[in-house]
């Protein structure tokens, strides 16, 4: 059991679920938009919902999709600094059926005008669960580095995609693979253990038929 289990992660309160948790969310959008956020559709669902203004969970979202870590002082005051960078968002109540109690779903457009959409639980404890990335499942925590690769659905990517991971080095911990629709795009998601040079991410990058990679340090060490 990780000592953050039991005592909790280091933040900026007032809650783990409802603060840190968040703020890992907006955290990850900003990651994997890969730019900073101009605007932002927050729409937050359950407990999110009902008790986040207070809790402080719309601050800790912006806060996160301004790059902040949970335990940055700048927090309490993220609306601020949100609008001093031109950072446009809304905030809506969603219902997502099945979901857990603390979610949020981003749809997010960088300054180039890129787009990303994200959903996302937190689940306790500061630990997050990452359920959704442009419209296709995903299921990561957060807990180990994690690459999300973004591909054609084609054969032969993800044995070539595996090669490389095993020619560096590579072990991979966990695996998961959406597709909504067979031969059209993909996402893989891929926990490793240990880190990951820069130099194998642009690997990765230049291998064909891939759309694009995002590298995503463990919580505890981003």
């Amino acid at each position: 059991m990780n000592v953050f289990n039991i005592i909790g992660p280091v933040m900026i309160g007032p809650s783990s679920s409802h603060t840190a948790g968040a703020a890992r969310i907006g955290r990850v959008a900003w990651k994997i938009l890969g730019e900073d956020v101009a605007k932002a559709e927050i729409g937050l669902a359950g407990s999110f919902a009902q008790t986040g203004r207070g809790h402080g969970t719309d601050r800790a979202i912006v806060a996160g999709l301004l790059g902040m870590f949970p335990d940055d002082e700048r927090i309490p005051g993220s609306v601020s600094i949100a609008k001093e960078k031109g950072l446009e968002y809304v905030i809506s109540e969603i219902r997502i059926p099945k979901s857990h109690p603390n979610t949020a779903r981003l749809h997010v457009t960088g300054t180039s005008g890129r787009e990303c959409a994200v959903q996302g639980a937190s689940v306790g404890g500061g630990n997050i669960l990452i359920t959704g990335v442009n419209e296709m499942e995903t299921s990561f925590t957060g807990a180990s580095d994690t690459l999300i690769i973004a591909h054609q659905d084609t054969p032969g990517v993800i044995a070539e995609v595996a090669t490389l991971m095993a020619w560096h080095g590579i072990n991979i911990g966990n695996f998961r693979l959406s597709r909504p629709h067979r031969g059209f795009q993909a996402v893989m998601t891929v926990e490793i253990d240990g880190t990951l040079e820069k130099a194998v991410t642009g690997k990765l990058q230049s291998l064909p038929h891939i759309d694009s990679v995002v590298y995503l340090k463990a919580i505890q060490s981003d």
